[in-house]
C-alpha cells in the first residue's frame, strides 16, 4: 500500500489505517481474543502498518490485544494509542495532568509489550490542565524516547496552535466523512498551515456509509450506535439519501459504496489517513482498495454536491459526549 506522511516530523503510515476500537467494543459482542490477534497480523501481511487503540478502550483491553498481536511485527509498524481518562471508576472523568498522562503512559506501553509509542495522542482536552502542560509533558515523554511523536484529538483550532507552540502536534484525530465535514470549517486550513497530518476516524460514518446499514436494521446489545442520534430509525431514513447519492459513484466505477467514501477522504490532501475499523479481512481488503481507486474532478463534484445538499440528520453523539469536542 502507498505510504503517506503525517505531519513533517517524518512519520510514515500506510494511507489506511486500522482503528482498532471495534475489535473489543462499541460494536456488539467480541470475537475470542485469538481470533482478534490473527486478524491483526494478516492486517499488517494485507499492507496495513498503522493502528490506532487507547487505553480506555475496553478499557484496557484493547491495547492488550493490540500489543499481542503486533509484538512480533513491532519493527513493522506504527502503534498511536491515547491518554486523558481516569478509569478508576465508572464516570471515566477527564484527566490530563502531567503526572496522570506518565501513569497512562507506563501502563499503555506494559500493555502494548513496547519501550515506546509512535504516536501519543491526548483523547480529549481536559479544561482543567493548561494544553501548554500536557504538550510540555509529552515533550518531555518524547526526549526520554517513550514516545514518537504528539498527537490531539478532537481538539479545536486555538488549542491546536498553542499545543504546536511548545511541542510540534504531529497528527489530529477527529471525525471527518461525507457525513461530517465539520473540520472543513477551519480545523482543515490550520493543520496545513500548521504542517499537522490529520487522520479521521469514523471515515465510513460508523457503517452508513458501507452501504450495508439501512432504516430496518437492528443494532445488537452493546453496539454504540443504537445510542447515537444519527442513527435512530428516522435519521437513518433520512441520512441514506446521501448514501444512495454515493452509490451511483461507486456503481458508475465499479467499486463499493465505502471505496468511494475512503476514496475521498483520500483526495482530500496528501496528508489525510483515515483510520477505518473493521473485524473482518475482507472488509479489510476493501478498505484497502480504496487507495486504487480514481476519482475524476467531476466524481469529486458530484460527490461534495451530495454531501451539501443532503441535511444530515442526527448529532454525533449524545449531549454529555457532544461537550467534549473542539475544545
Amino acid at each position: 500500500m502507498d505510504q503517506r506522511a503525517l505531519g513533517g516530523n517524518g512519520l510514515q503510515v500506510s494511507a489506511i489505517g486500522l482503528g482498532c476500537m471495534g475489535i473489543s467494543q462499541s460494536f456488539g459482542p467480541s470475537p475470542a481474543r485469538e481470533v482478534m490477534v490473527d486478524f491483526l497480523r494478516q492486517a499488517v501481511e494485507h499492507g496495513v502498518t498503522f493502528f490506532d487503540t487507547a487505553e480506555v478502550y475496553g478499557p484496557f483491553h484493547n491495547e492488550e490485544v493490540v500489543g499481542e498481536a503486533l509484538e512480533p511485527l513491532r519493527d513493522r509498524v506504527v502503534i498511536a494509542t491515547k491518554f486523558g481518562f481516569s478509569l478508576d471508576d465508572s464516570d471515566r472523568k477527564l484527566d490530563s495532568r502531567p503526572e496522570h498522562i506518565r501513569t497512562a503512559l507506563e501502563g499503555s506501553l506494559r500493555r502494548l509489550r513496547t519501550d515506546h509509542v509512535d504516536l501519543l495522542y491526548q483523547h480529549r482536552v481536559d479544561p482543567d490542565v493548561p494544553i501548554e502542560d500536557v504538550a510540555g509533558t509529552v515533550k518531555e515523554l518524547i526526549a526520554e524516547g517513550k514516545v514518537g511523536h504528539f498527537g490531539l484529538s478532537e481538539a479545536g483550532s486555538d488549542t491546536i496552535r498553542r499545543a504546536h507552540a511548545v511541542a510540534p502536534v504531529t497528527a489530529l484525530q477527529s471525525e471527518y466523512s461525507l457525513f461530517w465535514r465539520e473540520p472543513e470549517d477551519s480545523i482543515l486550513g490550520t493543520l496545513d498551515e500548521l504542517g499537522i497530518g490529520f487522520v479521521p476516524f469514523s471515515p465510513l460514518g460508523r457503517g452508513l456509509l458501507t452501504g450495508t446499514v439501512d432504516a430496518s436494521t437492528e443494532f445488537s446489545d452493546g453496539d454504540i450506535r443504537a445510542k447515537l442520534p444519527r442513527f435512530t430509525t428516522l435519521a437513518r431514513q433520512a441520512n441514506l439519501a446521501l448514501v444512495d447519492r454515493v452509490r451511483a459513484v461507486a456503481e458508475r466505477k465499479g467499486v463499493t459504496v465505502g471505496q468511494v467514501a475512503l476514496a475521498w477522504l483520500l483526495a482530500q490532501a496528501p496528508s489525510i489517513v483515515p483510520i477505518p475499523g473493521t473485524r473482518r479481512l475482507s472488509r479489510l481488503d476493501e478498505n484497502v482498495g480504496s487507495t486504487e481507486v480514481q476519482l475524476t474532478p467531476d466524481d469529486l463534484t458530484e460527490l461534495d454536491e451530495a454531501s451539501t445538499q443532503v441535511k444530515v440528520v442526527g448529532d454525533r453523539y449524545p449531549e454529555a459526549m457532544q461537550r467534549m469536542i473542539n475544545r
